[in-house]
């Protein structure tokens, strides 16, 4: 049994940690809920039972075996090193780490390998990226990955608590024949997409863009692997879906390639009907379909992909990181 604390347990992925906690029957002896200095001394319910959030603070630590990090890069950067001191094993859903030569970047489907090695703070890495790594990594051991270019269709729920509730306010807006208000976004989202996902750099690409391409190179060990990225916000609520095209560097015939999905750990393979967010919400797999051969690359593959952000793409990777670098067997 072991202590697990949830840094930004009232946020959206806060709370579908804890559900996945529950559901994979992680052997968890106490939970600690640690947000905000506005949110302590409210309660909550986690794993059956009802708990006095903390704030969260260096000495929250103590006693804690795992801490489960989803606060943003700031508060990641100031706490996480004081869990690691505390004894904690720190796994961080924000950027703080990511690019950190020192720190695994891990989808455990793919380079889980890692985790029997580490400092103590281990990078979950963003949810685009997840969905992109695994869509690709079937093709890449079947013939090598010589170049990939990918446009997101990201939900409402990967900009957080707020962004959601806008989303829905603004929804409500129209209905009511009022003029929608966009605050999180810089532009309305209700009924539209906008293609910025993030900050805008000075080479036109936004950061989640710049997140994509670098995470996807790291988790793979690909250095120098050409990635090109666009991210756009569409107004779903759960699931992120991917447009792929791959350049491999061997040719791969259509049953090999489709041999390479069939049965890929964490991956379900459509092949009667393509799959939508819809149907990847509330899952825990990535959804990947329409794979079809790309007769304007050399071989060159396209194929869709779709995954609930919430959950493979925040929550459960990272449990199933902290079950594999702490040796726990649970879960599915």
């Amino acid at each position: 049994m072991s202590t697990v604390a949830v840094v930004g347990a009232t946020g959206v992925v806060g709370r579908e940690l804890l559900d996945v906690l529950a559901e994979r029957a992680f052997p968890v002896d106490q939970v600690r809920l640690l947000a905000s200095k506005r949110s302590a001394g409210q309660t909550m319910e986690a794993l059956g039972e009802l708990h006095e959030i903390r704030e969260a603070t260096p000495d929250a630590f103590d006693g804690v075996d795992l801490a489960l990090f989803s606060a943003g890069s700031d508060i990641a950067k100031a706490l996480a090193p004081a869990a690691r001191k505390a004894g904690a094993l720190v796994v961080d859903n924000s950027s703080a780490f990511r690019m950190d030569p020192d720190c695994p970047l891990v989808v455990p489907e793919l380079n889980g390998d890692l985790l029997a090695s580490h400092n103590g703070i281990i990078g979950n890495p963003n949810c685009s990226t997840i969905l992109l790594t695994m869509a690709l990594a079937p093709l890449h051991r079947a013939g090598g990955l010589a170049r990939v270019v990918m446009s997101s269709y990201q939900a409402v729920s990967g900009a957080g608590a707020p962004a959601i509730e806008e989303l829905r306010a603004q929804e409500d807006a129209e209905r009511l024949g009022e003029e929608p208000i966009a605050n999180v976004f810089p532009t309305v989202l209700a009924h539209n997409v906008i293609p910025w996902v993030a900050g805008v750099q000075p080479d036109g690409f936004t950061v989640e863009e710049h997140k994509v391409r670098n995470e996807t190179r790291r988790i793979l060990a690909l250095p120098d692997l050409p990635v090109t990225a666009t991210c756009v916000r569409v107004p779903v609520w759960r699931a992120h879906s991917e447009a792929v095209h791959v350049e491999l560097q061997r040719p791969v015939d259509a049953a090999a390639a489709a041999a390479a999905y069939d049965g890929f750990p964490g991956i379900r393979f459509w092949t009667d009907r393509f799959p939508t967010p819809r149907d990847a919400a509330h899952t825990n797999e990535v959804h990947v379909g329409r794979l079809r051969a790309d007769p304007a690359l050399p071989n060159g593959w396209a194929l869709w992909a779709v995954m609930d952000q919430l959950r493979k793409g925040a929550a459960l990777n990272a449990i199933q990181i902290a079950e594999r670098a702490m040796g726990i067997s649970v879960g599915a």
